[in-house]
């Protein structure tokens, strides 16, 4: 009987559970009911909506799905196409060097001078990327995507191309600054480096093998992160590494916070394939906008110098020079005279802030420091035989001055695509001329692209007219209309003429 009364109560629990779970479904099915076009096999679910599978914190500490498409939208219109061109016209002069690498270990110098017949060079075209800053047209990109290049031409998102001005760039940081003229741009606000952390997330933005537009996700997996890609003598590494895809193309692209603000400069991949291996590198905000400001004010970075070679401290650091390890940068030998020396630093001092700064790695040090310019003040903390000193140091600019090293640096220099400085009286004296300008360094402009010009040409007439500094090119040139026929020479004693067009 109580066996009886057991089953009964089984299935009215069976019975109940059914008729509950049925009602569930039902009601799944209807609040999730969703409208289906069949049209030829073919079936078309509408309005269905983006799954968020993770959530994130904003700076109020309030929990948000984690969502990218409203950064991607936000950032897309302001990172462009850069297509640079070679056209090899300003090089032929140097002969066998336009030939492909294979022909020269067997040629040599054969065609040095002059071009073999029928040999025609072609145009070599490498592609990045850039971000546009403001609303002047002012783009930030790699200075190795335009070096050497005679054109450069920037396409907008919407598929605009303009032809683009080299404002100035800068090796030691590998950045360069473009132009435009164009109107209504989209522009990319720039935060502070500093307040970005390991683990935040990030978007590379830019265009990667071809792919114009391309936005890949991931975190700041490191900071003050140095490769040693850079082989300029006063290189400054110390970049954001993150896990967000980069690729060859994304060169100069943008590296955002999910507030669609810049935090970097994407600039260099770690791969044995030349592909995307998981590791990326961007220049941190700070040093691309003491960067720009540099070269809009001054014609070329203001670099503030310490002085002295370093180590990033370690055990076997410690243990090779016998004393307590510390975390901060060893100093291995100080220089002359330099602003360091003249502040009482000594070699075997542990740096280990700067500024308030904490500087535990050589990186750092060159990051905090390559914010500043000659004549700059900071508070730097050592470790000296166990205690602490602090130093005033004064920086130097690279000559062991205190001075700014300024170029002039004039609309009708920046549409001849060069740097021009005065020649030096040892070198005028030896060539028997009486002062002229030389031409230090050269970009895409009309020089490149309608001469021969090599660097180190040095300008002693123009037009006819005689030129002793740089004050007289501007002067002969600033309002030029028609042609421009230039007379000077080399170093070497090889007199030239170059001939190019100015727009009116």
């Amino acid at each position: 009987m109580k066996s009886d009364t057991n089953t009964r109560s089984a299935w009215k629990v069976y019975f109940f559970s059914a008729i509950i779970a049925l009602a569930v479904s039902y009601g799944v099915l209807h609040f999730n009911k969703q409208e289906v076009k069949e049209s030829t096999g073919v079936t078309v679910v509408e309005s269905v909506p983006g799954a968020q599978a993770l959530y994130t914190k904003d700076n109020e500490g309030n929990i948000k799905p984690l969502d990218f498409t409203e950064t991607s939208e936000k950032v897309l219109d302001a990172v462009v196409h850069i297509k640079s061109t070679q056209t090899g016209s300003s090089n032929q002069s140097q002969g066998a060097r336009e030939l492909p690498d294979p022909f020269k270990e067997f040629f040599g110098d054969m065609f040095k001078g002059q071009s073999p017949h029928g040999m025609q060079s072609q145009p070599r075209v490498g592609t990045g990327s850039g971000v546009i800053i403001n609303d002047k047209g002012y783009i930030v990109t790699n200075n190795h995507v335009i070096d050497n290049a005679d054109e450069v031409e920037v396409t907008l998102y919407n598929n605009q191309s303009y032809k683009a001005t080299v404002i100035g760039t800068d090796p030691t940081t590998d950045l360069a600054l473009l132009q435009i003229k164009a109107d209504n741009l989209k522009t990319m606000s720039l935060v502070n480096s500093d307040d970005v952390e390991v683990g935040e997330w990030v978007l590379a933005v830019g265009n990667p093998l071809g792919l114009n537009s391309t936005v890949t996700a991931g975190i700041v997996s490191a900071k003050a992160r140095s490769i040693h890609i850079n082989t300029d003598k006063f290189a400054v590494e110390s970049f954001i590494q993150t896990d967000a895809a980069i690729n060859p193309g994304n060169s100069g692209g943008a590296l955002v916070n999910l507030d669609g603000n810049l935090v970097g400069i994407n600039t260099a991949i770690a791969s044995t394939t030349g592909t995307y291996t998981g590791y990326g590198f961007a220049v941190p905000s700070n040093i691309v906008t003491k960067v720009v400001e540099d070269l809009l004010k001054f014609g070329n970075v203001q670099r503030g110098m310490l002085g002295v070679t370093i180590r990033t401290m370690d055990s076997n650091l410690a243990k090779e020079k016998d004393v307590d390890f510390t975390k901060g940068v060893w100093v291995e030998q100080v220089g002359e005279d330099s602003g360091a020396d003249l502040a009482g630093m000594e070699s075997g001092d542990i740096i280990l802030s700067v500024n308030g700064k904490e500087t535990a790695t050589s990186p750092r040090l060159q990051e905090i420091i390559a914010g500043k310019r000659p004549g700059d003040k900071v508070a730097i903390i050592v470790n000296r035989n166990g205690k602490e000193k602090e130093l005033e140091v004064e920086l130097h600019n690279s000559q062991g001055g205190t001075d700014f090293i300024k170029k002039e640096k004039k609309e009708v220099f920046n549409l001849l695509g060069a740097d021009f400085e005065n020649v030096d009286k040892d070198i005028a004296k030896k060539l028997d001329i009486d002062g002229g300008v030389q031409v230090s360094k050269l970009y895409p402009g009309k020089i490149k692209s309608e001469t021969q010009m090599r660097a180190g040409f040095i300008i002693t007439h123009i037009d006819g007219k005689r030129v002793k500094d740089v004050d007289d090119v501007a002067a002969i040139l600033e309002n030029k209309k028609g042609g421009v026929m230039l007379e000077g020479v080399y170093e070497d004693g090889t007199k030239n003429y170059y001939a190019f067009g100015l727009d009116s």
